[in-house]
C-alpha cells in the first residue's frame, strides 16, 4: 500500500476491499487441483497405466469432483489436432477402472474440441463413501497431486469425508419458507450484482437461486441455508455456527477488553462486515518519519484482517465446535479457528496448496466477491503484509486449532515506497511483489532459504519469482547454484533511483503478448508527442521511461 493510501486508512475511513488481480498461474478458469492430464498412452497400447489413473480416481473421489482429462498433455489447453479416439476405447476405461476401484463412479465420454482433436473426459463424481484401492491404499487430491494417506490422516479422512456434506444435510427440517425474507432479499440482490455470477444464474428464480447454490433442498432449508439465510433461533440450533471473539491484552498479557459476537443474528457474510468497524485498535495508527514530515500509518491493514476472518469462516470444520478467536497484543494480533487444517494442507505448502473444506460455502463466498476460490487467500495476505514491510504472517498447527500471526511493527519503513515505486514502474506480478518484499527486508537470502521461505520444491522453482527482478536490477546475485545470495542494494532502497527503462518487447510482455505491436507502438507515439513518455535510440536498441 502506498503512503497515500495508509494516510486515507489513518484519517478513519475505511478503506473499500480492493479486487485481487489475476496473477501468474494462481488465478485460471478451473483450479488446478480440480482436474488432471495424462497422455493418450496412459490407456492405449502397452503403455497403459491402469493402477495410476485409478490412483487419480481415488483421489478425486475421495476429495471433490473433477475430470481426467485423457488425450490433452501436461501444460496444454487441447488434444492435438489430429487425434481421435477409437470408439471403443471410454467403454474399456470404464471396465479396466471398474476392476480397480471401490466405491468409485467412473464416466467416461469422447470429446471433440475445437481444433479438431478428440480426447477422453473421465468425470469422477465425490464418493459417497471413503474411497480405497482393493488393497486398503487411501489416495487423496492435493493441489495437482494425488497423494497417497496413511496413518492418522486415514481416520481424519474418514470422519472428514462423510458420505453427505454437512452443508447439503437437512437435518433442522427447517422449512424454506420460514427463512429470515431481509437476509435472503440482500443475499440474491448481492448475486445477481455480482460480476461473478454468469447471466443464466441471475436469470432464475428466487428459489431456483437457492437450490442452485445448496441453500435449499426441496421444501427444506440445508444447513448451510440455515446458516446464511435462517432467523436467529434457527442458526442456533446448528450447534455449530461460528461465534467471534476479539480479546485484548496489555503488555502483561492481562486481558484489558473483550467483544463477542454470539448471539446468532448474523450470517458469515454479515460477521465479516461486523467485526473490521466494531473493533476500534485495529484502526489504530502509529507515525513513521518521512523527511521532514510524518507520516501515520495503520496498525493493522483492512485487507489482511479481513481475508484471515473470511478464511476462518470459509474453512473451519463445521461439525466441531469453538470459537474464533482475534487476539490482541501489543506487538501482534493472533487468529485462532478451532479444529486442524484441511487435510493435505499444512503450514509447509498452505501459499501453494488449495483444498476447500466447505465447498459450497466457499463457492458462495466467491460469487459474492469475498474471496478467492482458486486459493485461500495466504498469498494475497503476504502480498500485502510484505509490500508494507511487515513481517510474513506466521502460521502454525496445533492439535485442535490452527493459529495465525500478524507482526504489527514494520522493522523496515523505507520498504512500502520502495515496493510502491517499484511497482509503479515494472507492473509487478503478484509473485514478484511477495519475492522483492522478502528480500528488500533481508540483507540477503540464499537460493536455499528463499525457496524454503516461499514454500517451493526447489531454486529452480524460484525462476518465475525472479527472473525479471534480475533481469530489471531492482535484485542482486551472487554466487552459483543453491548458494547463490539474492539481495536488494541498500542504495536502491534509500534512494528508489529505478532507472525505469523499456524496450517494446518489455512493455508488449506486461501489458500481454497477445497485444499486436502496432497499437502498442502507436500508443507510444501519442504518450511521446503529449511528452508523458521520452526514448533513446533507435529501431531495436530503443528505449523508453516514463516522464514524471
Amino acid at each position: 500500500m502506498s503512503r497515500a493510501g495508509t494516510a486515507r486508512a489513518a484519517e478513519g475511513k475505511v478503506v473499500p476491499r480492493r479486487k485481487l488481480k489475476p496473477v501468474g498461474n494462481r488465478v485460471q478458469t478451473r483450479p488446478t487441483g480440480t482436474r488432471s492430464q495424462k497422455s493418450l498412452r496412459a490407456v492405449t497400447g502397452k503403455t497403459a497405466d491402469w493402477n495410476e489413473i485409478a490412483k487419480d480416481c481415488f483421489a478425486f473421489a475421495n476429495a471433490t469432483d473433477g475430470p481426467l482429462l485423457l488425450g490433452v498433455e501436461e501444460g496444454q489447453d487441447a488434444p492435438p489436432a489430429d487425434q481421435q479416439v477409437p470408439a471403443d476405447l471410454p467403454d474399456t476405461v470404464r471396465r479396466k477402472l471398474a476392476e480397480r476401484t471401490v466405491n468409485v463412479a467412473v464416466l467416461p465420454d469422447a470429446v471433440t474440441a475445437p481444433n479438431g482433436g478428440q480426447h477422453i473426459e473421465l468425470r469422477i463424481p465425490r464418493a459417497l463413501a471413503v474411497a480405497s484401492t482393493t488393497n486398503g491404499r487411501y489416495f487423496l487430491r492435493v493441489a495437482d497431486q494425488s497423494k497417497p494417506v496413511t496413518g492418522d490422516d486415514v481416520m481424519r479422512l474418514a470422519s472428514e469425508r462423510s458420505a453427505l456434506p454437512w452443508e447439503t444435510q437437512t437435518t433442522l427440517h427447517i422449512p424454506r419458507g420460514e427463512v429470515d425474507a431481509a437476509k435472503r432479499d440482500k443475499l440474491l440482490q448481492a448475486l445477481r450484482a455480482s460480476d461473478r455470477v454468469k447471466a443464466l444464474v441471475k436469470e432464475k428464480s428466487d428459489d431456483e437461486l437457492l437450490d442452485h447454490y445448496h441453500l435449499a433442498q426441496g421444501d427444506t432449508l440445508t444447513n448451510l441455508g440455515v446458516l446464511c439465510l435462517g432467523r436467529q433461533h434457527h442458526r442456533a440450533h446448528l450447534t455449530t455456527a461460528p461465534v467471534i471473539q476479539f480479546i485484548k491484552y496489555d503488555e502483561h498479557g492481562q486481558k484489558v477488553n473483550k467483544l463477542v459476537w454470539d448471539d446468532q443474528t448474523q450470517s458469515p457474510m454479515e460477521l465479516i462486515e461486523a467485526v473490521w468497524p466494531e473493533v476500534p485498535d485495529f484502526r489504530e495508527c502509529y507515525e513513521l518519519p518521512d523527511g521532514l514530515y510524518r507520516q501515520n500509518v495503520p496498525a493493522f491493514d483492512e485487507i489482511v484482517v479481513r481475508e484471515l476472518l473470511v478464511n476462518a469462516l470459509v474453512h473451519r470444520p463445521y461439525t466441531q465446535r469453538g470459537d474464533i478467536f482475534l487476539n490482541l497484543h501489543p506487538d501482534r494480533l493472533e487468529i485462532v479457528n478451532p479444529g486442524l487444517l484441511p487435510l493435505g494442507v499444512t503450514p509447509q505448502n498452505v501459499l501453494h496448496t488449495t483444498v476447500r473444506r466447505n465447498e459450497h460455502l466457499a463457492r458462495l463466498f466467491h460469487d459474492l466477491e469475498l474471496m478467492e476460490r482458486e486459493g485461500s487467500g495466504f498469498d494475497k495476505i503476504f502480498e500485502v503484509l510484505l509490500s508494507q514491510g511487515r513481517p510474513a504472517p506466521e502460521l502454525i498447527e496445533l492439535h485442535d486449532r490452527v493459529q495465525v500471526t500478524v507482526r504489527r511493527r514494520i522493522p523496515k519503513p523505507e520498504v512500502i515506497d520502495f515496493i510502491a515505486k517499484a511497482d509503479q514502474t515494472y507492473q509487478l506480478t503478484q509473485r514478484e511483489r511477495i519475492a522483492l518484499g522478502l528480500l528488500a527486508q533481508h540483507d540477503a537470502l540464499t537460493a536455499r532459504e528463499l525457496a524454503a521461505t516461499l514454500e517451493l520444491p526447489s531454486v529452480d522453482a524460484l525462476q518465475p519469482w525472479l527472473k525479471r527482478l534480475l533481469y530489471w536490477d531492482l535484485v542482486q546475485s551472487s554466487g552459483r547454484t543453491q548458494a547463490t545470495r539474492y539481495f536488494v542494494e541498500p542504495r536502491l532502497l534509500r534512494s528508489l533511483n529505478f532507472t525505469g527503462e523499456s524496450a517494446i518487447s518489455d512493455i508488449r510482455q506486461r501489458i500481454g503478448d497477445e497485444i499486436h505491436p502496432k497499437p502498442v507502438k502507436r500508443a507510444l507515439e501519442e504518450l511521446i508527442e503529449r511528452g508523458a513518455v521520452r526514448f533513446e535510440g533507435n529501431n531495436r536498441w530503443r528505449r523508453y521511461w516514463a516522464v514524471s
